[in-house]
């Protein structure tokens, strides 16, 4: 239960918050609850497996983050985007571990012992948290870090991306890693590299491009090294 609801928060608060969804939730309560109403479905989806009845967590789960989201649209405090995101991250990952607790499947007082065991035990489950992080979850993670990095300021969705690209030069980086094959990392971003590097140095925007580089090419190369250790 406990990676599933981690792999519930990164489909339904990422890979299910597709660009016109993510404006219209910042903008309006109306995309909020729309938004939310998408995470609720997919705790409960996600929850059936391993326990059907578990209705408080699912709720507590699903109106608490809807309750953070809307918070948002209205208190905003003076911090730089990168930063926001991350306290939006943390809260929501902290009811989650919350709910966990008070459903029984989760010690708080134990939280490393408990995910190292899951590591060796849930074997396709963390997998499925890797590559899952890597999709979505890692283009927003990059967007938000080269845009409050460089320019100090949060990122426009979907703005002028190879969205789809990236995620997948992210899932062969990660897979090559995780299989040892170290020296194919370069290669898979060289390609996009070439073919795009003209444009972005005559828009003068050679460091952003490469802090998103970089950043994407990170978080791969750690979420391989992670999985090769399983």
């Amino acid at each position: 239960m406990v990676l599933a609801m981690f792999l519930a928060h990164l489909v339904g608060d990422y890979i299910l918050q597709w660009d016109s969804l993510a404006a219209w939730k910042s903008r309006s309560l109306a995309g909020v609850l729309a938004h939310g109403s998408v995470v609720f479905l997919v705790t409960w989806l996600f929850s059936l497996p391993f326990n059907p009845g578990w209705w408080p967590g699912v709720v507590f789960i699903g109106s608490t983050h809807i309750f953070i989201d809307a918070v948002q649209l209205y208190v905003k405090p003076p911090i730089p985007a990168l930063f926001r995101f991350l306290l939006d991250q943390a809260a929501h990952l902290a009811i989650i571990l919350l709910a966990l607790a008070a459903g029984g499947y989760l010690e708080i007082s134990r939280l490393a012992a408990d995910f190292a065991g899951m590591a060796h035990s849930e074997r396709l489950m963390i997998i499925l948290l890797g590559y899952a992080f890597i999709t979505m979850p890692a283009w927003v993670i990059v967007k938000f870090a080269a845009y409050g990095l460089v320019d100090g300021r949060p990122p426009e969705f979907p703005g002028r991306t190879n969205k789809y690209l990236e995620i997948l030069e992210r899932i062969l980086m990660t897979t090559f890693v995780a299989f040892g094959q170290f020296l194919l990392v370069p290669l898979v971003i060289m390609p996009r590299l070439v073919s795009e590097w003209p444009d972005v140095a005559k828009r003068e925007q050679t460091t952003h491009y490469l802090v998103e580089l970089l950043a994407s090419m990170t978080l791969a190369v750690i979420v391989g090294l992670l999985l090769r250790q399983i």
